[in-house]
């Protein structure tokens, strides 16, 4: 979920699972296993506006739920699919107010600035008085999601206090260790720890943890392993400590399957991280493939979660010495999560990972036709279509990637979205046909119209990718018909941001945008 990225290839999904002190070694049950209600409907969300919701929240003395997503994202889909149609989780919505933020309202993207949030979804979980206490862990399971929440409705002081007195060596309860280990730090946008010191904040915290929660210690060094593997793709020499770590939890079923959110979020690139090439990565890599094996066929695992394993082990597959997953087994097991997904945001996750999976896998043929069924039945098939014009990309088939590009956005709903998938191609245009001036600087002029009748066009993801496909059509620009196509663009949007109320903030972030060439 903020998983926000996808994590193997070009995508990540929500997955995992963790153990509080009163949880069972056994591992917690399907998703589908617990009594359902009629979907997110059964969830008391609040109707009105967010400040209304913490008055509200504030008069009634209850802890307030903010879930922040889209219609389209996957991530989101399969929280709704798997967490909030659960009997449990309605009947706990009775105890704190329930708001969903959606990121294509028109006041979403101004939202999220305020509340720091950015990748979909992201679930925050604040005091009756409005002080944010933690940020919960999109990617595990249903049973060890709640579990987190009840720890979060009952703590009494926010996360950054109890991080604080963490590294300050004070010490913590078990709860606070527990909030601490399950945090989102994926989804915190850096305001607890900033990026390049997140792994070793996380080690830190780890080698803190009481002896008494040797679970909790061996998660939060998942965790700087995973964070360090961002930014260090190469191992330290002489450290085998991460290596030894991972070899202890990949021999242990009931650690495998407590962390397997952990061990299916970036398998590969973790293993090129720890090892250097030759038997010992070989060794680390096969090991850590047959604990995925049996992820994948783990029945108390959503249908989406054992996708996520088996693409875990198709990067795997793609390291020197390491048996590659047999196709008709990978072709076997979509197929089933196909036949037997039926509920309608659940497939939005599953047929994302299944495609992502087979286009890993190399199958791009059969990624396109798990696809090109799902445009008739998905509820953002425009989503699926990006997805096809990346699988035309990657075979060379500029043509055809554009057509998608293109029909993605017409079909798109929602204004974040809209600005966000016509970016996308107007980028693909650059890319893939730089030379098609015209056709660009009408791409790039239709996105600059959709962005002046886009309430809040200058903040968190709007803003984002404005930034970015003004960035890479001043990279575009040469002398000749591509300047005068990129003057003209610029004018229109040093216009757009003239209309801007003078003491709206978004007017100095248009003119951030929108910056003349420099000479020459």
């Amino acid at each position: 979920m903020t998983l926000r990225v996808w994590r193997f290839a070009p995508l990540l999904l929500l997955a995992a699972c963790s153990r509080s002190p009163d949880t069972p070694a056994t591992p917690a049950p399907a998703a589908q296993s617990q009594p359902a209600v009629s979907g997110a409907a059964a969830v008391p969300w609040f109707k009105g506006n967010v400040d209304a919701a913490f008055a509200e929240a504030k008069r009634a003395n209850k802890p307030l739920f903010l879930y922040w997503g889209a219609v389209w994202c996957p991530y989101c889909n399969q929280v709704k699919a798997t967490l909030f149609n659960r009997a449990d989780f309605a009947e706990r919505a009775r105890h704190f107010i329930p708001v969903e933020l959606d990121g294509d309202s028109p006041q979403g993207q101004k939202l999220a600035a305020r509340f720091k949030v950015r990748g979909y979804p992201t679930m925050i979980l604040f005091s009756p008085d409005g002080l944010e206490l933690t940020r919960l862990p999109g990617e595990v399971d249903a049973q060890r999601y709640l579990q987190v929440l009840a720890l979060g409705m009952n703590a009494n002081r926010p996360v950054k206090a109890v991080l604080a007195d963490a590294l300050a060596g004070k010490t913590l309860a078990p709860d606070d260790w527990r909030l601490l280990a399950y945090y989102a730090f994926d989804a915190d946008e850096e305001q607890l720890i900033a990026k390049g010191r997140l792994a070793g904040t996380l080690a830190q915290l780890a080698a803190a943890v009481p002896p008494t929660e040797p679970e909790l210690a061996t998660r939060l060094a998942l965790k700087a392993l995973s964070a360090q593997a961002e930014v260090s793709p190469q191992p330290a020499p002489g450290d085998a400590s991460g290596a030894g770590l991972l070899n202890h939890v990949l021999g242990d079923p009931a650690l495998v399957r407590s962390h397997f959110d952990l061990l299916v979020a970036n398998p590969a690139k973790m293993v090129t991280s720890l090892t250097v090439a030759g038997p010992e990565r070989v060794l680390l890599a096969t090991r850590w493939d047959a604990a995925l094996a049996a992820l994948a066929q783990d029945a108390t695992l959503s249908t989406a979660d054992r996708l996520v394993a088996l693409g875990g082990r198709v990067a795997l597959g793609e390291l020197d010495g390491v048996s590659p997953v047999a196709v008709p087994a990978i072709k076997a097991q979509i197929q089933a999560a196909d036949q037997a997904t039926t509920n309608r945001y659940e497939r939005q996750s599953v047929i994302y990972t299944a495609a992502g999976v087979l286009t890993e896998a190399g199958l791009l043929d059969d990624s396109d036709t798990l696809l090109a069924a799902e445009l008739k039945r998905s509820h953002a098939p425009y989503y699926f279509m990006r997805m096809l014009g990346s699988n035309a990309k990657k075979r060379g088939d500029t043509a055809s990637a554009l057509k998608w590009y293109e029909a993605a956005w017409d079909t798109a709903k929602g204004g974040a979205t809209r600005l966000q998938w016509g970016a996308g191609y107007v980028n693909g245009l650059l890319e893939l046909a730089p030379d098609e001036v015209v056709k660009i600087e009408a791409a790039a002029s239709k996105l600059l119209s959709e962005a002046a009748n886009t309430p809040n066009a200058f903040y968190e993801r709007n803003l984002g990718v404005l930034t970015r496909s003004a960035g890479k059509l001043a990279e575009w620009r040469k002398p000749g018909a591509r300047a005068a196509a990129h003057d003209r663009l610029i004018a229109q949007g040093k216009a757009l941001c003239e209309r801007l109320p003078r003491d709206d903030p978004q007017r100095a972030a248009c003119a951030g945008v929108f910056r003349p060439a420099k000479p020459g």
